[in-house]
């Protein structure tokens, strides 16, 4: 009897492994039927792309937060940056128009003022919180209610707008692509397949998983753990930036409602993907799941009167409670 029971234990475990695998794959599956039955245009290309070219922004930077996340951090700070990352880039794009002109050179100086913002951004968060020893909660939490300060008095408590002319002009790096696919999309896929390979294939994804599951012994393992996070924070805000590139030519503006709620967008994704919030197990295709999940889930709130679109992010937020009560069901169930 007890050599049966041992040997059912294995068993059980390996089917609980299987379910947080395949779990968010079948809640996709589920809501692209349920999409499907509820309104015929669900299906349809210009719905799909849209509801793609409009998660790219947020799976981009979901990607870098879950490394984040991984390595047993936490970034509240995302959303806030985005915006002060986009009014400064269109700031620094007005000033230089009288002297630049409009071309390729001006649209390359914005992309580095966001690049280098975000990386900057990142870099400041990730010294904080590593060279300091400040918690990530609170480090993040106070950049958070200062960049979104900064681009509220950058923009004088209105929105800062993209010159007319340069709007037009950027435009194509959001609305054009390849073969019907939009930029946003195509950098989202290069961004996840990059991801990918640096979580599960190389050193470095094996040393933010390490550094997220014990500190100690990542140490004792000769893991530069400060330099672990250290990167972590600067990939999410390099990130960050390349998001803000795909994003400002889309409205062309900036205020302090950009990028509202997209701290939490971004944690629900990596959580729903099956990325441990406490750390130690990470897995990029996984966040590109729940960026899919919720991504749908708006849609169809959008597409069908039957929740209120205002309430989706209440939905997010029940979602990732729950989510992270599977994970602690499913780790005291081991």
């Amino acid at each position: 009897m007890a050599s049966t029971e041992a040997n059912a234990e294995p068993q059980r475990r390996r089917a609980r492994v299987q379910m947080t695998v395949i779990g968010p794959i079948l809640a996709l599956v589920v809501l692209i039927v349920v999409g499907a039955l509820m309104n015929s245009n669900f299906l349809s290309y210009g719905n799909i792309t849209n509801v793609l070219s409009r998660s790219a922004f947020i799976g981009i930077i979901a990607v870098g937060m879950t490394f984040v996340i991984t390595a047993g951090g936490l970034d509240l700070s995302v959303g806030s940056m985005a915006a002060f990352i986009a009014g400064l880039m269109i700031l620094v794009m007005n000033a230089a128009l009288p002297s630049m002109g409009i071309g390729i050179p001006i649209i390359l100086l914005g992309m580095a003022t966001a690049l280098l913002a975000g990386i900057g951004a990142g870099l400041l968060n990730g010294l904080l919180i590593t060279k300091l020893g400040i918690e990530a909660f609170i480090v993040t939490l106070g950049s958070m209610g200062i960049y979104r300060s900064l681009v509220t008095w950058l923009a004088d408590g209105g929105t800062l707008s993209l010159d007319f002319g340069l709007r037009t002009y950027y435009r194509p790096v959001y609305y054009d692509g390849i073969l019907g696919i939009s930029w946003p999309i195509i950098v989202f896929l290069l961004v996840v397949i990059v991801g990918e390979i640096f979580m599960s294939r190389g050193v470095f994804g094996r040393h933010v998983a390490a550094t997220g599951s014990n500190l100690d012994v990542a140490r004792y393992s000769n893991v530069n753990t400060d330099r672990v996070r250290l990167m972590t924070y600067v990939i999410l805000g390099l990130l960050v930036g390349i998001a803000t590139i795909m994003y400002v030519p889309r409205l062309g503006s900036a205020s302090s409602t950009t990028g509202l709620l997209w701290e939490l967008e971004a944690i629900a994704a990596v959580i729903i993907g099956g990325t441990v919030l406490k750390g130690g197990f990470g897995r990029v295709w996984g966040t590109v799941i729940g960026v899919l999940i919720l991504s749908l889930i708006e849609n169809i709130l959008n597409l069908t009167d039957f929740v209120s679109p205002y309430l989706n992010g209440a939905v997010q937020g029940v979602i990732i409670i729950l989510a992270v009560i599977l994970q602690r069901e499913g780790k005291a169930a081991k």
